[in-house]
């Protein structure tokens, strides 16, 4: 189970989310299959999705869902 950070701290960059909005965009796979995303951000060098799709998966899901960009 992941900790919850309880400053808030803003996870989902702007760097980050330019990522996601460029695989969201190109239409390649769905958001919610992880593993594809994460393999076409490796291969997009997209480097810092990759690490916070494996290190905090579940914020990652919470952006896609609600925009949320904090640990919480």
């Amino acid at each position: 189970m992941e900790k919850k950070n309880t400053n808030n701290k803003k996870l989902i960059t702007d760097k980050i989310k330019k990522q996601i909005i460029a695989i969201r965009d190109s239409g390649e796979t769905n958001m919610f299959d992880t593993r594809k995303v994460q393999e076409i951000a490796n291969r997009e060098e997209f480097y810092e999705l990759v690490l916070l799709i494996e290190e905090k998966r579940l914020a990652y899901i919470n952006f896609i869902l609600n925009g949320d960009e904090s640990d919480d």
